[in-house]
């Protein structure tokens, strides 16, 4: 999946994704905006899963991901931070006729839902991931991730090139064209706040104008603090966590890329 660079994990906050949940369509390429294109995006993943395999996608967003693996037979949960995102989640799952149970906790409290059977797979996409403070928030939240999959069960996550975020420095980013979803027209805007320090607090200001066919303007913003991390600090942390990488699309010069981990020791249930 495509990097909006907006969900957040970690502590519970209602504020966040008041706003933006709402206009999130705004912050994905076209192609990502039906189920069935999410799910072909981890192509590669996903067709190497056994038919019917009790996935987690644990920041599910709007759903997407989600229902489009569900539409393939897999046994599917989602959880996420956000209430709003997760009502969502249920909507669209509506929409589409199937059964998705809906979860909203924290990376965190994924060991404590009373899950029944370990996960055969959990994605954590969207680059999600760099919404948990810290190195240490970052490594409990991988833990609790392996923790709800079965002995070598696979985690799948996506990330930006924080390197070249970080290269780049802070700065404001205005897309060069409106995008258009379902008859209206926006422009999205990114202002990205740098610090010094990798492990300190970072913030994204994410702003979405609207403009309707009578031309006027309705705009939605908010601030997302967000921690960066490298590709290597991630092959620690992913250590820590008690997983093993198994593949990487990490390049210098992408600015996304996808990580598969596997378990490497007994899982529950």
């Amino acid at each position: 999946m495509t990097d909006p660079g907006v969900k957040l994990g970690g502590a519970m906050r209602d504020e966040v994704y008041g706003t933006l949940a709402g206009v999130y369509e705004w912050l994905m390429p076209e192609e990502l905006l039906a189920p069935e294109g999410s799910v072909a995006a981890f192509a590669d993943v996903v067709d190497g899963l056994d038919s019917g395999a009790r996935i987690l996608d644990c920041a599910a967003g709007t759903g997407q991901l989600a229902v489009g693996l569900a539409l393939r037979g897999f046994e599917v949960v989602a959880s996420d931070a956000s209430k709003a995102m997760v009502e969502r989640t249920r909507a669209l799952a509506a929409r589409h006729g199937v059964e998705l149970p809906t979860v909203r906790c924290a990376w965190e409290e994924l060991e404590r839902q009373g899950w029944e059977q370990a996960f055969d797979a959990v994605f954590c996409v969207g680059n999600s991931l760099t919404h948990a403070a810290g190195q240490t928030g970052r490594r409990a939240a991988l833990d609790a991730m392996g923790g709800v999959l079965r002995e070598h069960g696979l985690l799948m996550v996506t990330s930006r090139n924080w390197e070249r975020v970080r290269d780049r420095g802070p700065g404001l980013e205005v897309s060069d064209r409106l995008t258009e979803r379902a008859g209206a027209r926006g422009l999205v805007i990114h202002g990205w706040t740098i610090a010094d320090a990798w492990d300190e607090p970072h913030f994204l200001d994410v702003a979405v104008a609207i403009v309707d066919q009578a031309g006027r303007v309705t705009t939605r913003c908010e601030r997302l603090p967000f921690w960066p991390f490298s590709h290597e600090t991630f092959d620690g942390d992913l250590r820590a966590a008690r997983l093993v990488r198994v593949s990487s699309t990490y390049t210098r010069e992408t600015e996304r890329y996808l990580v598969v981990a596997r378990r490497s020791d007994s899982g529950i249930g």
